[in-house]
């Protein structure tokens, strides 16, 4: 299989990786966020594709590695989504330390939002790869009609 180094797709995994970085994981946010019911095997390949850019950068994607790390960050969001959003400003308050109580709470009254952009660039990520994906499967079918933890990605994403 052909690896993916288009300028566009390395770019949007760019930015999902800084969002991700710097808005989603941050220092108030990482201990919360690991509380989170989620397996290793999800957890690896969310750090392949939000800390790991440098290993595949110049070589190349593979395409279904890359679907399976846009999967895990949708089931990511979707248990952020619905475990962590009601409760996290109280768990974050629950935290010691009064010289860091503005920027939790702005951590915490920012993640939202925060965690919608991370989904619309995943969402933009899915969409470019899905595009490249049809062009490149001419006599084949393409590789995201073939991997079952791809059926729900909208959903997961959007949360509808």
């Amino acid at each position: 299989m052909d690896r993916i180094k288009d300028a566009h797709i390395v770019r949007l995994i760019e930015q999902i990786s800084d969002h991700y970085r710097n808005n989603i994981t941050n220092r108030f946010l990482r201990p919360v966020l690991l509380q989170l019911p989620i397996d290793k095997t999800t957890w690896d390949h969310i750090e392949l594709l939000t800390e790991k850019l440098d290993l595949f950068q110049y070589q190349g994607f593979h395409l279904d590695d890359l679907y399976r790390q846009i999967a895990a960050c949708a089931m990511f969001v979707d248990v952020a989504r619905s475990n962590l959003m009601p409760t996290l400003k109280a768990k974050l308050s629950a935290f010691p330390g009064s010289q860091d109580k503005i920027l939790r709470e702005m951590a915490a009254s920012n993640f939202e939002s925060n965690l919608k952009v991370f989904a619309d660039l995943l969402n933009a990520l899915y969409a470019g790869l899905v595009e490249i994906d049809k062009t490149k499967a001419v006599k084949n079918q393409p590789v995201y009609t073939q991997m079952i933890e791809l059926h729900s990605i909208d959903r997961l994403l959007t949360g509808i």
